[in-house]
């Protein structure tokens, strides 16, 4: 009997970042058919009060929406692969503050990007990854007191930021499952949330990871989407408008035709694929006025080529 997964279609919260109020996302899902929200993170997230996420949540909930995972936005929570321990000790104290405002949130889920290894030090690379999985195995544990039930991944775009390459998605994740089967009983298992817009572009410039390359390395742990537009390079991010769709490479029919034949294998009933848009230029009044029509336009390609047969 073949597995049942059903594909869903979300909202990340970046594109309203200092330019609009939850609220008024909040009403332009509910009148979009759209349900699950993942909140991303911001500037002061890290250092406001647990107020402030109660409340957050009973407004989503009001709208009868559901936080469903938060995500960092900025790659704030990199320092683990920094050799400087202060970098790694603010990395460590806001990754467990990030999930505890997930807790807050009602989230089931909590993630980052790994971050980065600083161009002029590569040789650090292996050190810093080590020191990442080490430091998720503690957070596992931390999420797993906090009540979540997994922590996410997110694979990039090149090197410098793993894990990027086939063959690291699949080593740090059969880490991290070993780690978690080990310690069943006081951990959460960390997956992956995939971006469908990241492949590998080799320093010439030439793609040698497709983004579905990438996602069939990633499909046993993916726990989650983010689903965003490129261009040919991975050099650029943006949405599904019209015109948009004319420009990008990433066919979200095509994504939801290659989850759907590999079902058995996905980790997950409910697939949900969060709509990753940077909106137009912040803080320009020509601008943000034209957010509103852009994420309608997004949310009714994606919920049409993702969500219905």
């Amino acid at each position: 009997m073949n597995k049942v997964v059903t594909l869903a279609v979300g909202v990340k919260t970046d594109p309203i970042e200092h330019r609009f109020s939850f609220p008024w996302l909040f009403r332009l899902l509910v009148e979009e058919k759209v349900r699950y929200v993942q909140v991303g993170s911001f500037f002061e997230m890290y250092h406001l009060p647990d107020p402030f996420f109660r409340d957050l949540r009973r407004q989503a909930e009001g709208f009868g929406l559901t936080i469903q995972s938060v995500f960092t936005s900025h790659r704030e929570l990199g320092g683990f692969l920094r050799p400087e321990k202060s970098f790694q000790d603010v990395a460590m104290a806001n990754y467990r503050r990030l999930i505890e405002i997930g807790a807050l949130l009602g989230a089931v889920s909590v993630g980052s990007n790994p971050g980065s290894v600083l161009r002029d030090l590569m040789e650090t690379k292996s050190d810093g990854v080590q020191r990442y999985l080490d430091a998720m195995k503690s957070l596992m544990e931390y999420a797993r007191q906090a009540g979540l039930q997994c922590l996410t991944i997110e694979p990039m775009s090149c090197l410098a930021e793993p894990p990027t390459l086939p063959e690291e998605i699949r080593g740090m994740a059969d880490t991290l499952e070993a780690h978690h089967r080990e310690h069943r009983e006081t951990t959460v298992p960390a997956g992956f949330c995939f971006d469908v817009s990241h492949g590998y572009a080799d320093s010439a410039g030439i793609v040698r990871c497709t983004p579905l390359e990438l996602l069939e390395a990633a499909l046993p742990h993916v726990m989650e989407l983010h689903l965003k537009n490129t261009d040919a390079r991975f050099d650029r991010t943006f949405g599904f408008t019209p015109e948009e769709c004319e420009r990008g490479i990433v066919n979200v029919s095509e994504v939801r035709r290659f989850l759907l034949a590999r079902r058995s294998r996905l980790p997950v009933d409910i697939m949900v694929g969060y709509l990753e848009v940077p909106g137009p230029k912040t803080g320009r009044d020509y601008a943000d006025s034209t957010l509103e029509a852009m994420l309608r336009l997004s949310l009714r390609h994606v919920k049409a080529n993702f969500e219905e047969e």
